[in-house]
């Protein structure tokens, strides 16, 4: 980076989508550091104006936001999604910008499999009808209002080969499931290994996303895809821990009423947090649905891992040696 006289103006624009029980690791050079919990769109430009490291998990900035801000050298994004950075613009300013990698290589796996095991098991159904003492109506010592299946001999179908589809095959693997890969529609000639992506909807008894939103992924499950599914009768949970938009929710709201598919299980949103109008609110009582609030990230030693390799990633830039680095597609 370009060497100052002064110590570097470090903002970081949301710290409260960081848990506070993670320790941010002290910057290691002279620094001084302003924290904002949230910060509003409208608030941005002011905010980074000074700023020759800014740090945001979600909070967007846009063209003109880096334009306001003369002394941006870096932005450190504290996760791996860079869609609400403006790439171009800090392409064009020469701002380098670096984000967070493999850091959820077991918490996400392990979150998307505890969706799949509730809702292939029913659990979160068998706890509100025992809440509403269906239990003791029942007159004897179990009942069967709801499905459960094993996973032993069922079909993974998994979309997108990264670190995190890979972690989550090798559970699927272990639990003694068929497990078969997909690329993304415009992904073609992946070899021998690949399931097409329109037979994996029509073979999977589970199907989840692992792959970045972009125009190509963006609505990837839509209404054309649920009636295909709907034609096959195959009837699969659909569960996404990666990006909201990757399934068009209204569609799914629609298959999931009508019963072409099992159930979902969503940790992610196009919209969050969740606002009123939103149709995913007109499941969140149907027992084969399932809506986290975008925590498939967030366990503590995920988030620890997190915040390590921020603070290194921003020292690596300050050495001159910058890493992590993301550049526009």
């Amino acid at each position: 980076m370009q060497s100052t006289a002064r110590p570097l103006r470090v903002v970081f624009l949301d710290r409260a989508t960081i848990s506070p029980r993670t320790t941010l690791k002290e910057l290691p050079f002279p620094h001084e550091l302003q924290r904002f919990d949230r910060t509003s769109a409208q608030e941005v430009s002011s905010r980074i104006r000074l700023a020759d490291i800014v740090i945001t998990n979600k909070v967007r900035l846009s063209a003109s936001d880096i334009a306001a801000a003369e002394n941006l050298q870096m932005v450190a994004i504290a996760a791996t999604g860079s869609d609400h950075i403006d790439l171009h613009a800090c392409q064009a300013r020469g701002i380098v910008v670096s984000n967070i990698r493999n850091y959820a290589v077991r918490t996400v796996p392990e979150h998307t499999f505890a969706l799949i095991f509730a809702l292939r098991r029913s659990l979160a159904a068998y706890r509100d009808a025992v809440r509403a003492g269906r239990w003791l109506e029942s007159g004897q010592f179990c009942f069967f209002d709801y499905p459960i299946r094993d996973l032993k001999g069922a079909t993974l179908g998994i979309i997108g080969d990264g670190v995190l589809g890979r972690a989550v095959a090798e559970i699927g693997s272990a639990l003694g499931m068929r497990v078969l890969f997909s690329a993304y529609k415009d992904r073609a000639n992946m070899g021998t290994l690949y399931t097409p992506f329109d037979d994996l909807l029509v073979q999977a008894d589970v199907i989840t996303l692992h792959c970045p939103l972009t125009p190509a992924t963006r609505d990837l499950i839509a209404a054309p895809e649920f009636a295909r599914i709907k034609e096959a009768g195959r009837k699969p949970l659909i569960v996404n821990t990666s990006r909201g938009g990757l399934v068009d929710e209204t569609a799914l709201v629609a298959a999931l009423k009508a019963g072409d598919i099992a159930g979902a299980g969503f940790d992610v949103v196009t919209q969050e947090p969740l606002p009123a109008e939103h149709p995913f609110n007109e499941v969140l009582g149907h027992p084969a649905f399932i809506l986290t609030p975008h925590v498939a990230w967030a366990s503590d030693e995920a988030i620890q891992c997190l915040t390590d390799q921020l603070v290194d990633n921003i020292s690596a830039f300050v050495d001159g040696q910058p890493v992590n680095v993301v550049t526009p597609k």
